[in-house]
């Protein structure tokens, strides 16, 4: 079994952001896919509107992936 490359390696660093890219990009197609499949009369222009609608959904975590409650940045005194 290969050795797993060290985690500091920026050439290691830089194929996993670039895979971790590749998979988003790919995701987006797919649903593009779906969308464009499930909804046969829709024009390029609505498909796209679907697209970014759903890549701003958050269902479960509308404000991110943090728990705890929403807050301005730079973070004021209170």
């Amino acid at each position: 079994m290969p050795s797993e490359p060290a985690r500091d390696d920026p050439e290691a660093a830089a194929a996993r952001l670039r895979a971790a890219m590749e998979m988003s990009e790919t995701g987006v197609e797919m649903m593009r896919q779906t969308i464009r499949r499930n909804n046969p009369g829709l024009s390029e222009r609505e498909i796209e509107a679907r697209v970014r609608i759903w890549l701003l959904d958050r269902p479960g975590a509308p404000y991110g992936d943090a728990v705890g409650r929403p807050a301005t940045w730079p973070r004021r005194p209170e």
